[in-house]
Protein backbone atom coordinates (compact mmCIF):
# COMPACT_ATOMS: atom_id res chain seq x y z
CA UNK A 1 0.00 0.00 0.00
CA UNK A 2 1.54 3.51 -1.07
CA UNK A 3 0.33 6.20 1.00
CA UNK A 4 0.36 10.34 -0.17
CA UNK A 5 2.00 13.01 2.50
CA UNK A 6 -1.33 13.50 4.27
CA UNK A 7 -2.35 10.06 4.97
CA UNK A 8 1.29 9.38 6.60
CA UNK A 9 -0.74 9.40 10.27
CA UNK A 10 -2.81 6.37 9.03
CA UNK A 11 -0.02 4.74 8.17
CA UNK A 12 1.47 4.98 11.70
CA UNK A 13 -1.30 3.77 13.25
CA UNK A 14 -1.81 0.88 10.68
CA UNK A 15 2.05 -0.43 11.31
CA UNK A 16 1.04 -0.24 15.56
CA UNK A 17 -1.99 -2.07 14.94
CA UNK A 18 -0.13 -4.70 12.76
CA UNK A 19 2.99 -5.02 15.54
CA UNK A 20 0.45 -5.41 18.25
CA UNK A 21 -1.02 -7.90 16.54
CA UNK A 22 2.16 -9.70 16.11
CA UNK A 23 3.04 -9.90 19.43
CA UNK A 24 0.08 -11.18 20.50
CA UNK A 25 0.31 -14.22 17.65
CA UNK A 26 4.03 -14.59 19.25
CA UNK A 27 3.39 -14.29 22.67
CA UNK A 28 1.43 -15.22 25.56
CA UNK A 29 0.32 -11.51 26.15
CA UNK A 30 -3.32 -10.60 25.79
CA UNK A 31 -3.21 -7.38 23.34
CA UNK A 32 -7.07 -7.03 22.41
CA UNK A 33 -7.67 -3.61 24.46
CA UNK A 34 -4.89 -2.59 23.03
CA UNK A 35 -5.28 -3.41 19.66
CA UNK A 36 -9.07 -2.29 19.92
CA UNK A 37 -7.79 1.24 21.19
CA UNK A 38 -5.54 1.60 17.82
CA UNK A 39 -8.41 0.28 15.68
CA UNK A 40 -10.31 2.93 17.61
CA UNK A 41 -7.60 5.46 17.06
CA UNK A 42 -7.24 4.34 13.30
CA UNK A 43 -10.89 4.92 12.59
CA UNK A 44 -11.23 8.18 14.15
CA UNK A 45 -7.83 9.31 12.27
CA UNK A 46 -8.92 7.94 8.89
CA UNK A 47 -12.72 10.02 9.71
CA UNK A 48 -11.13 13.05 10.56
CA UNK A 49 -8.46 13.29 7.42
CA UNK A 50 -11.48 12.71 4.97
CA UNK A 51 -14.14 14.49 6.24
CA UNK A 52 -11.19 18.41 6.06
CA UNK A 53 -10.15 17.30 2.35
CA UNK A 54 -8.72 20.15 0.20
CA UNK A 55 -9.39 20.42 -3.38
CA UNK A 56 -5.43 19.64 -4.09
CA UNK A 57 -5.61 16.73 -1.76
CA UNK A 58 -8.57 15.36 -3.68
CA UNK A 59 -7.01 15.91 -6.53
CA UNK A 60 -3.78 13.39 -5.69
CA UNK A 61 -6.68 11.13 -4.02
CA UNK A 62 -7.99 10.74 -7.59
CA UNK A 63 -4.50 9.48 -8.75
CA UNK A 64 -3.49 7.29 -5.49
CA UNK A 65 -1.75 4.20 -7.17
CA UNK A 66 -3.74 2.03 -5.27
CA UNK A 67 -7.10 3.31 -7.22
CA UNK A 68 -9.15 0.92 -8.77
CA UNK A 69 -9.06 1.72 -12.98
CA UNK A 70 -11.72 1.02 -15.57
CA UNK A 71 -11.06 -2.44 -16.08
CA UNK A 72 -10.89 -3.12 -12.65
CA UNK A 73 -14.15 -1.92 -12.12
CA UNK A 74 -15.48 -4.16 -15.41
CA UNK A 75 -14.39 -6.84 -14.28
CA UNK A 76 -15.69 -6.59 -11.03
CA UNK A 77 -18.90 -5.45 -11.40
CA UNK A 78 -19.37 -7.67 -14.50
CA UNK A 79 -17.16 -10.99 -13.95
CA UNK A 80 -16.76 -13.60 -16.76
CA UNK A 81 -19.57 -11.87 -18.67
CA UNK A 82 -17.12 -8.94 -19.75
CA UNK A 83 -16.14 -9.19 -23.79
CA UNK A 84 -13.40 -6.53 -24.89
CA UNK A 85 -14.13 -5.10 -28.58
CA UNK A 86 -11.15 -3.39 -30.29
CA UNK A 87 -10.08 -0.91 -33.02
CA UNK A 88 -12.07 1.73 -34.69
CA UNK A 89 -11.85 0.14 -37.67
CA UNK A 90 -10.00 2.83 -39.63
CA UNK A 91 -6.44 3.19 -38.03
CA UNK A 92 -5.63 1.04 -35.10
CA UNK A 93 -7.01 0.02 -31.89
CA UNK A 94 -5.80 2.45 -29.11
CA UNK A 95 -5.51 0.78 -26.28
CA UNK A 96 -5.78 4.02 -23.80
CA UNK A 97 -9.44 3.67 -24.77
CA UNK A 98 -11.04 0.27 -23.65
CA UNK A 99 -14.78 -0.92 -24.36
CA UNK A 100 -16.91 -4.07 -25.01
CA UNK A 101 -20.01 -5.51 -23.54
CA UNK A 102 -20.50 -7.04 -20.08
CA UNK A 103 -23.84 -8.06 -18.28
CA UNK A 104 -24.95 -6.20 -15.03
CA UNK A 105 -27.43 -9.29 -13.33
CA UNK A 106 -29.42 -10.06 -16.04
CA UNK A 107 -29.28 -6.82 -18.23
CA UNK A 108 -26.36 -5.99 -21.08
CA UNK A 109 -24.44 -2.80 -20.59
CA UNK A 110 -21.97 -1.57 -23.65
CA UNK A 111 -19.33 -0.51 -21.06
CA UNK A 112 -16.26 2.13 -22.24
CA UNK A 113 -13.60 4.21 -20.35
CA UNK A 114 -9.91 4.94 -20.64
CA UNK A 115 -7.65 3.13 -18.80
CA UNK A 116 -4.26 3.71 -17.22
CA UNK A 117 -1.50 1.60 -16.65
CA UNK A 118 -0.26 0.20 -12.88
CA UNK A 119 3.34 0.22 -13.49
CA UNK A 120 5.72 1.43 -16.23
CA UNK A 121 5.33 -1.06 -19.03
CA UNK A 122 1.21 -0.98 -18.90
CA UNK A 123 1.55 2.88 -18.31
CA UNK A 124 3.58 2.83 -21.61
CA UNK A 125 0.86 0.40 -23.18
CA UNK A 126 -2.38 2.80 -22.32
CA UNK A 127 -0.28 5.89 -23.00
CA UNK A 128 -1.03 6.65 -19.22
CA UNK A 129 -4.83 7.13 -20.18
CA UNK A 130 -5.01 9.47 -22.86
CA UNK A 131 -6.58 8.49 -25.82
CA UNK A 132 -5.63 9.47 -29.42
CA UNK A 133 -8.31 10.03 -31.96
CA UNK A 134 -8.74 6.14 -32.62
CA UNK A 135 -9.90 5.72 -29.54
CA UNK A 136 -12.67 8.16 -29.25
CA UNK A 137 -13.63 6.65 -32.69
CA UNK A 138 -13.49 3.15 -31.36
CA UNK A 139 -15.86 4.51 -28.70
CA UNK A 140 -18.16 6.19 -30.78
CA UNK A 141 -18.63 2.88 -32.49
CA UNK A 142 -19.33 0.92 -30.12
CA UNK A 143 -21.99 3.08 -28.84
CA UNK A 144 -23.65 3.22 -32.50
CA UNK A 145 -23.52 -0.90 -32.00
CA UNK A 146 -25.29 -0.11 -28.64
CA UNK A 147 -28.08 2.02 -30.00
CA UNK A 148 -28.31 -0.36 -32.72
CA UNK A 149 -29.36 -3.32 -30.45
CA UNK A 150 -30.81 -0.94 -27.84
CA UNK A 151 -28.06 -1.50 -25.18
CA UNK A 152 -27.76 1.12 -22.22
CA UNK A 153 -24.20 2.82 -22.54
CA UNK A 154 -21.90 2.91 -19.15
CA UNK A 155 -19.22 5.48 -19.58
CA UNK A 156 -15.85 5.72 -16.84
CA UNK A 157 -13.88 8.39 -17.03
CA UNK A 158 -10.34 8.28 -15.85
CA UNK A 159 -7.82 10.79 -17.96
CA UNK A 160 -5.37 13.79 -17.51
CA UNK A 161 -6.89 14.22 -20.75
CA UNK A 162 -6.81 13.77 -24.46
CA UNK A 163 -3.28 12.77 -25.99
CA UNK A 164 -1.66 16.54 -26.94
CA UNK A 165 0.70 15.25 -29.37
CA UNK A 166 1.58 15.87 -33.42
CA UNK A 167 0.28 12.69 -34.87
CA UNK A 168 -3.45 12.74 -32.86
CA UNK A 169 -3.90 16.14 -34.05
CA UNK A 170 -3.16 14.84 -37.57
CA UNK A 171 -5.38 12.13 -37.31
CA UNK A 172 -8.03 14.94 -36.47
CA UNK A 173 -8.34 14.95 -32.55
CA UNK A 174 -10.37 18.09 -32.20
CA UNK A 175 -12.72 16.63 -34.49
CA UNK A 176 -12.98 13.37 -32.81
CA UNK A 177 -14.17 14.58 -29.83
CA UNK A 178 -16.40 17.30 -31.36
CA UNK A 179 -17.99 14.17 -33.18
CA UNK A 180 -18.36 12.24 -30.13
CA UNK A 181 -20.22 15.17 -28.38
CA UNK A 182 -22.60 15.34 -30.68
CA UNK A 183 -23.11 11.65 -30.93
CA UNK A 184 -23.58 11.17 -27.90
CA UNK A 185 -26.59 14.19 -27.22
CA UNK A 186 -28.63 12.53 -29.46
CA UNK A 187 -27.54 9.04 -28.97
CA UNK A 188 -31.20 6.74 -28.34
CA UNK A 189 -30.24 4.49 -25.66
CA UNK A 190 -29.49 5.62 -21.77
CA UNK A 191 -26.11 6.96 -20.97
CA UNK A 192 -24.54 6.65 -17.88
CA UNK A 193 -20.80 8.69 -16.98
CA UNK A 194 -19.18 7.90 -13.97
CA UNK A 195 -16.01 9.86 -12.79
CA UNK A 196 -13.55 7.42 -11.18
CA UNK A 197 -10.63 9.26 -11.20
CA UNK A 198 -9.42 12.08 -13.02
CA UNK A 199 -11.61 14.00 -15.47
CA UNK A 200 -9.21 16.09 -17.73
CA UNK A 201 -10.39 18.17 -20.36
CA UNK A 202 -12.23 17.38 -23.48
CA UNK A 203 -10.60 14.29 -22.98
CA UNK A 204 -12.97 13.61 -19.99
CA UNK A 205 -15.84 15.29 -22.37
CA UNK A 206 -15.31 13.07 -25.36
CA UNK A 207 -16.91 9.89 -23.75
CA UNK A 208 -18.72 12.26 -21.00
CA UNK A 209 -22.12 13.32 -22.31
CA UNK A 210 -24.63 11.07 -20.50
CA UNK A 211 -28.31 11.35 -18.76
CA UNK A 212 -26.77 10.58 -15.91
CA UNK A 213 -23.25 11.73 -15.27
CA UNK A 214 -21.99 10.55 -11.44
CA UNK A 215 -18.49 11.69 -9.76
CA UNK A 216 -16.79 9.43 -7.01
CA UNK A 217 -16.15 11.68 -3.89
CA UNK A 218 -12.16 12.10 -4.43
CA UNK A 219 -12.56 12.84 -7.73
CA UNK A 220 -12.13 15.86 -10.27
CA UNK A 221 -13.85 17.51 -13.10
CA UNK A 222 -12.08 20.16 -14.41
CA UNK A 223 -11.26 21.99 -18.37
CA UNK A 224 -7.66 22.01 -17.25
CA UNK A 225 -5.46 20.20 -14.75
CA UNK A 226 -4.13 22.27 -11.36
CA UNK A 227 -0.81 22.21 -12.33
CA UNK A 228 -1.46 23.15 -16.27
CA UNK A 229 -3.62 26.10 -14.87
CA UNK A 230 -0.60 27.30 -12.23
CA UNK A 231 1.87 26.96 -15.00
CA UNK A 232 -0.20 29.21 -17.64
CA UNK A 233 -0.99 31.56 -14.83
CA UNK A 234 2.14 31.72 -12.31
CA UNK A 235 4.67 30.35 -14.78
CA UNK A 236 4.80 27.40 -12.15
CA UNK A 237 4.02 24.39 -10.62
CA UNK A 238 4.20 26.04 -6.94
CA UNK A 239 0.72 27.40 -7.54
CA UNK A 240 -1.12 24.31 -7.71
CA UNK A 241 -3.16 23.82 -4.85
CA UNK A 242 -4.15 27.56 -5.00
CA UNK A 243 -5.72 26.99 -8.69
CA UNK A 244 -7.21 23.71 -7.93
CA UNK A 245 -9.10 25.74 -5.10
CA UNK A 246 -9.68 28.47 -7.86
CA UNK A 247 -10.65 25.76 -10.75
CA UNK A 248 -13.78 24.60 -8.17
CA UNK A 249 -12.93 20.75 -9.71
CA UNK A 250 -14.43 18.81 -6.66
CA UNK A 251 -17.62 16.22 -6.83
CA UNK A 252 -19.23 19.15 -4.46
CA UNK A 253 -18.46 22.24 -6.69
CA UNK A 254 -19.61 20.43 -9.85
CA UNK A 255 -22.85 19.69 -7.86
CA UNK A 256 -23.06 22.91 -6.64
CA UNK A 257 -22.89 24.13 -10.19
CA UNK A 258 -25.47 21.46 -11.40
CA UNK A 259 -22.82 20.35 -13.78
CA UNK A 260 -22.96 16.44 -12.47
CA UNK A 261 -26.38 14.57 -11.34
CA UNK A 262 -24.91 12.78 -7.92
CA UNK A 263 -21.81 12.47 -5.70
CA UNK A 264 -21.41 9.07 -4.79
CA UNK A 265 -19.80 8.36 -1.29
CA UNK A 266 -16.92 6.24 -1.11
CA UNK A 267 -15.75 3.95 1.08
CA UNK A 268 -14.38 5.05 4.75
CA UNK A 269 -10.32 6.03 3.66
CA UNK A 270 -11.74 6.33 -0.68
CA UNK A 271 -11.65 3.89 -3.09
CA UNK A 272 -8.40 2.59 -2.96
CA UNK A 273 -8.69 1.45 1.02
CA UNK A 274 -12.37 -1.19 0.52
CA UNK A 275 -12.36 -1.55 -3.48
CA UNK A 276 -14.46 -4.38 -3.27
CA UNK A 277 -17.00 -2.17 -1.43
CA UNK A 278 -16.14 0.65 -3.90
CA UNK A 279 -16.76 -1.49 -6.76
CA UNK A 280 -20.52 -2.15 -4.95
CA UNK A 281 -21.48 0.97 -4.84
CA UNK A 282 -20.74 1.39 -8.53
CA UNK A 283 -22.89 -1.23 -9.39
CA UNK A 284 -25.20 -0.52 -7.33
CA UNK A 285 -25.70 3.02 -8.66
CA UNK A 286 -25.49 1.57 -11.94
CA UNK A 287 -28.29 -0.57 -11.77
CA UNK A 288 -30.44 2.08 -10.10
CA UNK A 289 -30.41 4.97 -12.72
CA UNK A 290 -30.69 2.54 -15.30
CA UNK A 291 -33.82 0.98 -13.75
CA UNK A 292 -35.00 4.95 -13.83
CA UNK A 293 -33.64 5.41 -17.46
CA UNK A 294 -35.20 2.20 -19.07
CA UNK A 295 -38.90 3.96 -18.29
CA UNK A 296 -38.42 7.01 -20.98
CA UNK A 297 -38.46 6.30 -24.58
CA UNK A 298 -35.94 6.90 -27.27
CA UNK A 299 -37.39 10.94 -27.70
CA UNK A 300 -37.77 11.64 -24.36
CA UNK A 301 -34.39 10.59 -23.09
CA UNK A 302 -32.46 12.34 -25.62
CA UNK A 303 -35.29 15.59 -25.40
CA UNK A 304 -34.31 15.53 -21.71
CA UNK A 305 -30.33 15.33 -22.51
CA UNK A 306 -30.70 17.93 -24.66
CA UNK A 307 -32.33 20.22 -22.47
CA UNK A 308 -30.00 19.13 -19.81
CA UNK A 309 -26.73 20.34 -21.58
CA UNK A 310 -28.78 23.43 -22.79
CA UNK A 311 -29.52 24.57 -19.24
CA UNK A 312 -25.75 23.89 -17.91
CA UNK A 313 -23.76 27.70 -17.59
CA UNK A 314 -27.62 29.59 -17.33
CA UNK A 315 -27.75 32.21 -14.50
CA UNK A 316 -30.08 35.31 -13.95
CA UNK A 317 -28.34 38.75 -12.87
Amino acid sequence: MEYLDFELPIKELEEQLEKCQIIGEESDVDVTDTCKQIEKKLSETRREIYKNLTAWQRVQLSRHPNRPYTLDYIRAICGETWLELHGDRNVKDDKAMIGGLGKIGDQSYMLIGQQKGYNTKTRQLRNFGMANPEGYRKALRLMKSAEKFNIPVVSFIDTPGAYPGIEAEERGQGEAIARNILEMTRLKVPIIVVIIGEGASGGALGIGVGDKVLMLENTWYSVISPESCSSILWRSWEYKEVAAEALKLTASDMKKLKLIDEIVKEPEGGAHANRERAFEIVKNKISKHYEDLKKLSPEKLVEMRMDKYCNMGVFSG
